[in-house]
């Protein structure tokens, strides 16, 4: 016998048939070219996507929009198949991502234009980092070769850090709310990191998609820890590294910048102690040729000066000789002491003899 029909109401149907979508598919990957894109109210997005033989009807929040699409654009949504109670069927999309080098390429520049008109990759917001970090917080995946590369450049250059690691995916849809996850986390401890840095290694722009993220280029752009992004190849460039503090071209150029090379340092250092020992040492081959010529000079001076003392002191001598009344006596002079006038008494002193004498008489010249 042929099964009977089953008899339902119009809302009951619809539930059924959502029912049993949702048993038979709980979620699909679709691609196609989006067309008709529009929002509502600021809060709802609809668009259309379509292949060369049907057009999906698609709905979605605009917080659910992680990366920007317009008319024209190739991609995959993620979404669950549902028929409203109107019944229009439509896909409820949970997550959209571009496809293809040139859809992701429109994107990147659609929400490239827009974080540049806010002013995130500013110069002038940008901070510099720390010239000798102590503790440093990395969200990475701990098994990709561009931590390993990190690390070990890391520990070759400059030892002795503390390093907190937060293991994320870093491509995928999942990568981009890890990794956000991760700046809330390192940035709400109670004593933050130095610098926070982000690396994976090099990939396909669908692999570096995730650093594209709307959401986690903001969460860069306010980490109150300051930002290094070192991301893919050196012709890689994602918008988390426009938005960094400071950008690496390798997760191996991320160790460069973020410490010095204690080997290097070692060498400066000795060649600066070198050049500081020599000027040293020629300060004081100049002091002592100075010592030399001022201790000669005053040699010199004194020299001189004691010369003109001791002519003075022979002139002093012999202007002292010259009024030695016993000069005056050896010359053959007399002293006469008393008043001379007739009949008073004199003393005569000669060389050798005290004449006592009487004044005679005495006579004008």
């Amino acid at each position: 016998m042929a099964s009977q029909p089953v008899k339902l109401g119009v809302s009951e149907c619809i539930a059924v048939v959502n029912q049993v979508l949702a048993g038979a598919f709980p979620a699909l990957e679709v691609e196609g070219e989006v067309a008709s894109y529009k929002v509502n109210q600021g809060k709802f997005v609809f668009f259309d996507l379509k292949d060369s033989d049907g057009t999906l009807g698609c709905f979605m929040t605009v917080w659910q929009q992680r990366v920007p699409i317009e008319d024209g654009m190739k991609v995959i949504v993620r979404a669950t198949p549902k028929l409203t109670p109107w019944g229009k069927f439509s896909l409820t999309v949970q997550s959209v991502r571009p496809s293809g080098e040139g859809s992701l390429k429109k994107s990147f520049e659609l929400l490239k234009a827009k974080l540049q008109t806010e002013g995130l990759f500013a110069a002038e917001r940008k901070r510099l980092l720390p010239a000798e970090p102590s503790r440093v917080a990395v969200i990475s995946s701990t098994q990709a070769a561009g931590y390993a590369d990190f690390i070990e450049i890391l520990t070759q250059r400059w030892g002795g850090l503390d390093i907190q690691v937060a293991h994320t995916q870093v491509q995928g849809e999942a990568a981009p709310d890890q990794m956000i996850r991760a700046i809330e986390y390192f940035n709400q401890a109670e004593d933050p990191a130095d610098v926070l840095v982000l690396i994976r290694g090099g990939g396909s722009a669908d692999d570096l998609a995730a650093y594209n993220d709307e959401r986690l280029v903001r969460a860069i752009a306010g980490s109150r820890i300051p930002t290094l992004v070192g991301v893919g190849h050196e012709v890689d460039v994602t918008l988390a590294d426009m938005v960094a503090d400071v950008r690496a071209a390798t997760p191996s150029n991320a160790a460069q910048i973020l410490v010095p090379d204690a080997r290097e340092i070692i060498t400066s250092t000795r060649e600066r102690v070198r050049r500081m020992a020599s000027a040293t040492e020629r300060a004081l081959d100049e002091i002592r040729i100075d010592t030399r010529q001022w201790l000669r000079q005053a040699y010199d001076s004194a020299d001189m000066h004691f010369d003109q003392l001791l002519d003075q002191l022979k002139s002093l001598r012999a202007t002292l000789h010259a009024y030695d009344p016993q000069a005056v006596l050896r010359r053959g002079y007399a002293v006469l002491r008393g008043e001379i006038a007739s009949g008073n008494q004199i003393e005569i002193m000669t060389e050798q003899q005290l004449i006592q004498a009487e004044v005679r008489d005495v006579k004008n010249r």
